[in-house]
């Protein structure tokens, strides 16, 4: 009997220890102080690579735009946000890949590359400029306007995580 209620007691105190303890998780890796950070300006950016996708400007800026939308309480300003994230396409290149025994090339890469400019006007130590790239394969017997679309799509959302990770994960 007087084991049973040791085991009650020891139990008790750690559901009470237990309860007492808070432990948060952020599953989407942003290290925000919301207290100082409210806002994040970000601004068009132009596509200034030789090889110009016309829809590629507007699509990479709100592909950007969403993921801190998303992922973020941060409310997007048109001016003066507490984040700033600016800068300009500066590649969409293709690139032949595993060439065949005719000499001909079985694979096609194509590759977005976008320069960023971040500053944090609470904190300029975490200012920068960098570059960005992401690319994907495709079999070079389909047509690039065929399958432009489904690769742009999926290299602007590795270019945002990437951007995202650059600026607010600190992991």
């Amino acid at each position: 009997m007087k084991y049973r209620s040791w085991c009650i007691a020891i139990l008790s105190s750690m559901l009470l220890v237990l309860a007492a303890c808070s432990i948060s998780y952020k599953f989407n890796g942003a290290s925000i102080d919301y207290s100082k950070v409210k806002s994040i300006t970000i601004k068009d950016f132009p596509n200034q690579a030789p090889m110009v996708y016309p829809p590629l400007a507007q699509q990479f800026t709100e592909g950007l735009k969403d993921i801190y939308v998303r992922q973020t309480r941060l409310s997007l300003v048109r001016d003066n946000g507490d984040l700033q994230l600016e800068g300009e396409i500066t590649g969409y290149d293709l690139a032949a890949l595993a060439v065949k025994e005719d000499a001909l090339s079985s694979r096609t890469k194509l590759t977005i590359t976008v320069n960023v400019r971040y500053s944090n006007r609470t904190n300029a130590d975490e200012d920068f400029e960098q570059s960005f790239s992401a690319n994907r394969e495709f079999d070079s017997s389909q047509m690039l306007q065929d399958v432009q679309d489904q690769l742009c799509t999926e290299i602007i959302e590795e270019l945002a995580d990437q951007i995202y990770n650059a600026t607010v994960a600190n992991w």
